[in-house]
């Protein structure tokens, strides 16, 4: 197998094998490396997280060959229910009935599984894993990196897909906008008593948003959520101490019962909230995507939604590129992607941060106004849709892998 391919693809996880992937089925060949060995990102109880996949992300996995796979797998979101502290002024986002879902929601395992299974099939990915980069090199006529094994990748373009502590970003000298939120998602995996009814339920108060978002019955029929719980840094230590009593204390207090009695049914994990921001996502011939690119706040799901539009906008400049008899690593193409997805990253990470910091204040008053506010919102169909549109990924200029 030649070592010489289109693209060298660093990173290996949901962005960047679904680049890999999306990327072959347009005709490119890619080198892909991840330090991680697959078995062990496949393995039961690896990685408790589940992710809100939005109508365009699942549009992206159906044209590349993954729907059928994905299908069984997913629970559909039907609604969302916003509410400040479950007080009186709920805002509720329900598509019409010929729309579909607002998106579904996928156990990373899953969206791994069937990621990593199409790539072992495709002769058009070459994956290297695990395997550690040494040097990486970028010039006019093409890019390469040295594993540890000595091995030497080439390729026209490399991408950089491994998270917000790229080192490939960060060697390239592309400069960050960061923050730290002093906050700890919890995560974890919850059996309830009642149905959901598929809605997702963002339940937001000053010490940080607490969502539960719907899964698929377990194997026994068990209702089942997955939990997001935002808690300041200085109480996580404490959260994560609790006895598995205490804990499920603290969340049934904040659920009011809408799903009644819950136990957990995974182990409960922390990761801690900051935002960043990469103004510049194009060097020469190197491409940023997903994390490496953009980081937020979880409060909207948006995160790998973002990532996978990346995917989308970036396979279609390459591809338009070639079309025109252009070089992939051209500039003029990088510099397409980057005008592309520069203002829509930019606009959904400060709307997430606005967010985050509105109902992060605290008091009787502020609750209020901004109970008012999302009366008004629940009262105007047209403000409605233009949120949900959002939700659901389907608004603006959508690369043709993201469209229905």
């Amino acid at each position: 197998m030649a070592n010489k391919r289109d693209l060298l693809i660093l990173g290996g996880g949901l962005v960047g094998m679904t680049m890999a992937l999306a990327a072959a089925r347009k005709g490119l060949t890619s080198h892909v490396v991840d330090m991680a060995d697959p078995a062990a990102l496949t393995a039961e109880g690896f990685d408790g997280r589940a992710s809100a996949i939005s109508t365009a992300s699942w549009n992206l996995f159906t044209n590349i060959g993954l729907g059928e796979q994905l299908a069984p797998f997913g629970c559909p979101i039907d609604s969302i229910a916003v509410t400040d502290g479950m007080k009186p002024g709920r805002l509720d986002f329900r598509p019409e009935p010929h729309e579909g879902s607002l998106g579904f929601m996928f156990s990373n395992l899953s969206l791994r599984k069937a990621l990593f299974a199409a790539a072992a099939e495709e002769e058009r990915i070459a994956w290297h894993a695990p395997a550690q980069v040494q040097t990486r090199e970028r010039g006019a006529h093409g890019v390469a990196a040295t594993l540890a094994d000595g091995s030497r990748l080439e390729a026209r373009l490399m991408i950089a897909a491994e998270g917000r502590r790229s080192p490939t970003r960060d060697e390239a000298g592309l400069a960050l906008a960061r923050w730290d939120y002093h906050h700890r998602a919890m995560i974890v995996g919850l059996d309830h008593e009642k149905p959901h009814g598929n809605v997702a339920w963002e339940i937001f108060y000053p010490a940080g948003p607490f969502a539960l978002l719907p899964m698929l019955d377990g194997p026994e029929g068990q209702h089942r959520s997955a939990l997001v719980w935002t808690v300041a840094e200085k109480d996580a230590a404490g959260v994560l101490a609790l006895s598995e009593r205490a804990f499920l204390h603290e969340v049934e207090s904040r659920m009011h019962g809408v799903l009644g009695a819950v136990q957990l049914n995974s182990p409960r994990s922390s990761y801690p909230l900051s935002f960043q921001h990469t103004a510049r996502i194009v060097a020469e011939r190197l491409a940023l995507v997903g994390d490496a690119a953009h980081g937020m706040h979880p409060i909207a799901g948006q995160g790998l939604n973002l990532g996978l539009r990346d995917v989308g906008a970036l396979v279609q400049v390459l591809t338009d590129g070639m079309r025109l008899g252009l070089d992939i690593g051209d500039a003029q193409v990088l510099k397409r992607y980057e005008r592309w997805r520069g203002l829509d990253s930019l606009a959904v990470m400060s709307a997430t941060d606005a967010l985050t910091r509105l109902f992060g204040i605290p008091g009787r008053l502020p609750s209020a106004i901004r109970r008012l506010g999302m009366g008004a919102v629940q009262r105007t169909p047209a403000l409605k849709r233009w949120f949900m549109d959002e939700a659901r990924g389907v608004s603006g200029e959508l690369p043709e892998l993201l469209r229905g």
